[in-house]
């Protein structure tokens, strides 16, 4: 694969991550159901693109497993008990986790320049609960910081283990979601809009969409790798209210361009550095 053939696929990959918060809001299922069904076909996806995957049980790839199930649970709950924007823009705060958690886990010293991402951070985040207090927002936006947690988590994971690649791990995931979420596919009935929007995630927003970021990440730049993957927050309250009419407030669109801008320096400070960088999914 040649670079421009990787871009392109890492952009399509952006483009389709940034339409789970609409699809999500399409559905009119138990959150729990939704994220299992979702996963269940993601995971039909992910065999077939792997064919015979190798799982091997190790502690780390079980962690990272748990983690990534539960950054799924998590990100879909969020999407419905707050505004699209919200929940991405606060999961988006991910890698000053990650930050936090490698002087524990890793034994990685946190930088200066660390400190002053995750001060503007927390001055973000604070801006959005601020924002959120009579709005009845609070909830969901605790489990969207919740998410970005988890992702942390999985990121750690992932960098610990030493066997099996990203896509095995998040087969192993969806599929732990799936079996997680099963009772909570009989409280309800699905209609058909809702069933044709589950297909959509499954297929395109968590399967594809994976596959087509690992197999490109190997053949960008590292600030292609940083900026590429963007598009998801900036994309994903466009759709949303283009299709639904839901607005984030005043304080949300400001408190998500202190978290953006901070995470883009940040790892443009890093890249310069020589520092190595940490990707979402």
């Amino acid at each position: 694969m040649n670079r421009q053939k990787a871009i392109k696929y890492m952009i399509i990959a952006s483009i389709l991550w940034s339409t789970g918060g609409l699809f999500i809001k399409l559905v009119d299922w138990n959150p729990m159901a939704i994220a299992g069904a979702r996963s269940g076909i993601a995971a039909i996806v992910m065999l077939f693109y792997l064919r015979k995957p190798k799982i091997p049980m190790q502690k780390n790839m079980l962690g990272g497993a748990l983690s990534y199930s539960a950054l799924l649970m998590l990100f879909v709950s969020a999407n419905k008990l707050t505004t699209s924007a919200n929940a991405i823009l606060l999961q988006f705060t991910a890698p000053i986790w990650v930050a936090l958690f490698s002087s524990w886990f890793l034994k990685e010293r946190i930088r200066k320049s660390d400190w002053a991402a995750i001060v503007l951070v927390l001055l973000g985040m604070f801006v959005f609960f601020i924002g959120d207090l009579q709005t009845g927002h609070m909830e969901g936006n605790l489990i969207a910081v919740l998410s970005g947690i988890a992702m942390a988590a999985m990121i750690i994971f992932l960098k610990l283990q030493n066997e099996g690649s990203p896509v095995e791990i998040t087969l192993l995931g969806n599929v732990l979601t799936f079996v997680i979420a099963l009772p909570f596919f009989f409280l309800s009935i699905p209609s058909l809009k809702s069933i044709l929007a589950l297909l959509v995630l499954g297929v395109f927003q968590l399967g594809i969409s994976y596959i087509l970021y690992t197999t490109a990440i190997l053949h960008v730049s590292a600030i292609e790798a940083i900026l590429i993957p963007v598009i998801e927050p900036l994309l994903n309250p466009i759709w949303v209210f283009w299709f639904t009419g839901e607005m984030p407030g005043h304080h949300a669109i400001f408190g998500g361009i202190i978290v953006i801008l901070t995470i883009i320096a940040r790892n443009l400070y890093q890249t310069k550095k020589g520092k190595p960088i940490l990707h979402q999914n």
